[in-house]
């Protein structure tokens, strides 16, 4: 065990002889898989609320917005420790959906402020002149116009859930064992940063290139679709 990097183990091993290259190419399809379906369910129902608020308007865009100002003024972390309070334990499911249903407030108000400023352009008046329905107008002509900005900020929630996700397992309260994830070997690798320094800083370092490389494309698709002015 905690046998350095060499021919044998590229990246060296842990306290328990395990391979910290395997481990950490395992943990990277848990963190991953966690990030990427907590922020698919995120998206998805900040795109529905924020459409219904930015397209209905009225008493239903208010009162919509007024519980997602509420949500945003609750932080996010103490909301899933309080899951985990209650629950002891989260199954990687559960994980998954909680990280998903804290985190969609922001996005319904991106969703809303760009519904709000698609509304007032010629197709949709065009749209409405010819009588299609709200419903049509919504699917046809509203949704495909947001994969743009939709598609930055999906990106980048999923660099900020592999952050969550990592220290949550850090504090033993994320991805449960025997499942492998970055903050848990981070965990377990905190008594030997001196003697085995390669066990906490190959998945550390996993975290840090990983969320670049996801912000990093997130900024690209962002100025990519960022409305240009003549």
């Amino acid at each position: 065990s905690l046998q350095p990097p060499g021919p044998g183990h590229w990246l060296g091993t842990d306290r328990d002889n395990r391979d910290v290259l395997s481990r950490v190419v395992n943990g990277a399809r848990v963190s991953l898989a966690v990030a990427i379906g907590a922020v698919a369910l995120s998206v998805t129902l900040g795109t529905l609320v924020g459409m219904l608020a930015g397209y209905a308007g009225g008493w239903i865009d208010a009162v919509l917005m007024r519980l997602v100002d509420a949500a945003l003024a609750i932080p996010r972390l103490f909301l899933l420790l309080i899951m985990v309070a209650i629950m002891q334990r989260i199954p990687l499911a559960v994980l998954i959906l909680v990280l998903g249903v804290t985190g969609w407030f922001a996005t319904s108000r991106l969703v809303r402020a760009e519904v709000l400023r698609l509304r007032a352009l010629d197709f949709v008046h065009a749209a409405e002149a010819l009588g299609a329905s709200r419903r049509r107008i919504a699917m046809v002509h509203l949704l495909p116009n947001l994969a743009g900005p939709l598609a930055a900020v999906t990106t980048l929630a999923v660099g900020d859930v592999i952050l969550l996700e990592a220290g949550l397992s850090f504090l033993g309260l994320g991805v449960p064992a025997p499942w492998p994830s970055w903050g848990g070997m981070i965990l377990e690798a905190q008594p030997y940063l001196i003697t085995a320094p390669w066990t906490s800083l190959v998945p550390g370092l996993a975290v840090v290139l990983t969320v670049l490389a996801v912000n990093l494309i997130g900024e690209a698709l962002h100025e990519a679709y960022a409305p240009t002015t003549p």
